[in-house]
């Protein structure tokens, strides 16, 4: 069996254990499940109008990538699956967005992809050369402006036709903002791939370690976060009256027991609601609409500082230890390469790199975390709206429908039976949690498997990857070096943040900027999610801890309180009891 896209190497299209509707032209394509960024099933909202993808056709088009002209998804059995679409006038792939049908954009001129690599080959190092100064000089500044725009805008006092006007405005920032994501995610993979191609040119071979210990950032958001969280864990700690309300056992009873002192109350006003304000707009999961921000809910950030106050972090010396690892890893690079143009081009190659190395963080910060949270938030805006009407029983109902049956039913409640759609989508949601999503569907050809974001999500590493030799050993990718042997802590949730303890083994689905909190005392990082380029691999080379990604089933497979060793060198984690 042959496709238009390469030889078949194989294929799923479902069975009774996880059965799938396919619509025209999908079965052609390879879908990965898309756990880097929702490894939880998504709500009926959040797929319709929050999805990443949204804007891919967008990204392709600007750059003239040959590889693929557009980027869809698919909702199956609750959870969110992608593709990439090849640039070939021969797929014929539907694909639905705003709950409408339409057709992927292709190229209707059979050569398109044959030739308009040079056009991408021409316009990436300029992008990469000059995006950082478009950054912080014109995107950023244009991305608050539109946050100050939803953040001041008074909609308790708004009606809800205002607020559906809201919902659209929120809807178009979400749109302009990812395509800025775009931009800056294509110009930072051309340098990193630019110095992995310099590497090898010059010296001969690349060591992924290595190029991954040259990404860390130490000036960034993330940093930013971790050091507030710091200072306010060294005010609670000359504070006799801050320590004794920082002994409760919850968060809740921490905001309470601060709530009941003078000292305490300041305290909320000059630290934790500024705190609120510049780092809560995320959640545990970012890409979801489901989940309350740290905006609306301070316990994540109280449990932080819980944290810190238990193992006393020391904020200073983990930030000079990423510095001298990343000053460690550029004389690993450069010492032994002689004078002459090839010193000069690796320089300048690193040189790019290095700049580049806190947009990682930062498009995190005011994108997939911030821009999501607004977007959520106006969402529940309206959902408290309609609650006071008496259609909805909670603001968070919203969640559960779709994106035209929220419209209809701002405008025209009587024409939507509200409470029993959601009361069905729920309880499909929750079901949804007991299915084990397979890694991937359709048909996998060697092309589809080459793609060069699916890297993110460990392919084609995954596909091709042996099953484990013995019950006690789970295999993955190698993310960050080293071997730690430690009691496994799984966490599913942030209401167990605060049961992670100082040198456990977080194993996770995967991680985003809300979890950096927990890489300050925990020993290992093992989660079923990602590349050796995704958050969590980044993050744990920040910390020097080692991490082993990409498992598909270690949150299935490992307990809390085993006992395991975590290679991040080889990739492999053992249970040994």
């Amino acid at each position: 069996m042959e496709t238009d896209t390469g030889r078949v190497l194989g294929s799923y299209y479902g069975d009774e254990d996880f059965p799938i509707e396919w619509e025209e032209g999908e079965k052609e394509l390879f879908w990965i499940y898309d756990d880097l960024h929702c490894p939880n099933p998504v709500s009926p909202m959040f797929f319709d109008i929050g999805g990443w993808w949204l804007t891919c056709d967008h990204m392709f088009r600007r750059f003239g990538t040959p590889f693929a002209s557009d980027w869809v998804a698919k909702r199956i059995n609750g959870y969110v699956y992608t593709a990439a679409v090849p640039a070939d006038p021969s797929v014929r792939a539907e694909a639905v967005e705003y709950q409408s049908r339409y057709v992927p954009r292709v190229p209707c001129d059979p050569d398109y992809a044959s030739k308009i690599g040079v056009y991408m080959d021409a316009v990436l190092p300029h992008y990469a050369w000059n995006f950082l100064d478009w950054w912080r000089d014109r995107l950023v500044p244009e991305i608050k402006r539109n946050f100050a725009y939803l953040d001041e805008y008074d909609t308790e006092s708004a009606d809800l036709v205002e607020l559906a006007v809201l919902l659209e405005d929120a809807i178009d920032i979400h749109d302009r903002h990812w395509k800025i994501h775009w931009m800056l995610n294509f110009a930072q993979f051309t340098s990193t791939q630019n110095l992995s191609a310099t590497i090898a040119e010059v010296k001969g071979e690349v060591d992924p370690g290595l190029v991954g210990r040259l990404q860390s950032s130490t000036e960034d958001k993330n940093w930013d976060s971790v050091e507030a969280l710091w200072r306010m864990k060294e005010e609670i700690k000359r504070d006799p009256d801050l320590r004794e309300a920082f002994r409760a056992n919850a968060a809740a009873e921490v905001l309470e027991a601060l709530r009941g002192l003078e000292r305490g109350r300041r305290f909320i006003s000059e630290r934790l609601e500024p705190y609120q304000q510049e780092f809560g707009y995320k959640a545990i999961w970012a890409h979801e609409f489901s989940f309350k921000t740290w905006k609306e809910d301070p316990a994540p950030i109280l449990e932080a500082i819980r944290g810190y106050l238990e193992s006393d972090y020391d904020y200073p010396k983990a930030l000079e230890a990423v510095k001298q690892d990343l000053e460690d890893a550029i004389h690993e690079l450069m010492d032994d390469v002689p004078e002459g143009e090839g010193r000069r081009k690796l320089q300048r190659a690193l040189d790019l790199s290095l700049r580049m190395n806190p947009l990682t963080p930062d498009h995190h910060f005011y994108i997939d975390q911030g821009t999501n949270a607004r977007l959520r938030l106006v969402l529940i805006a309206i959902g408290k709206k309609l609650v006071e009407a008496g259609v909805l029983d909670d603001p968070e109902d919203v969640m559960f429908l779709r994106y035209n049956e929220l419209r209809v039913l701002m405008t025209d409640p009587g024409r939507i039976d509200a409470r029993a759609l959601v009361s069905d989508r729920r309880d499909e949601h929750e079901e949804a949690y007991e299915m084990r999503p397979r890694d991937w569907v359709g048909t996998a050809t060697r092309e589809a498997l080459e793609f060069p974001y699916a890297a993110l999500w460990g392919f084609p590493e995954k596909f091709y990857r042996k099953p484990s030799e013995t019950t006690a050993e789970i295999r993955g990718l190698a993310a960050s070096a080293g071997v730690v042997e430690g009691t496994a802590k799984v966490v599913t949730s942030t209401e167990e943040f605060d049961e992670v303890r100082e040198g456990d083994v977080l194993v996770c689905r995967m991680t985003n900027p809300a979890w950096v909190v927990l890489f300050t005392k925990i020993s290992a990082l093992v989660t079923d999610a990602g590349g050796t380029v995704s958050h969590p691999a980044v993050v744990s080379r920040e910390f020097g801890i080692p991490a082993v990604v990409g498992t598909s089933e270690a949150t299935e497979r490992i307990k809390t309180g085993d006992r395991v060793r975590v290679n991040g060198t080889t990739g492999i984690v053992e249970i040994l009891s």
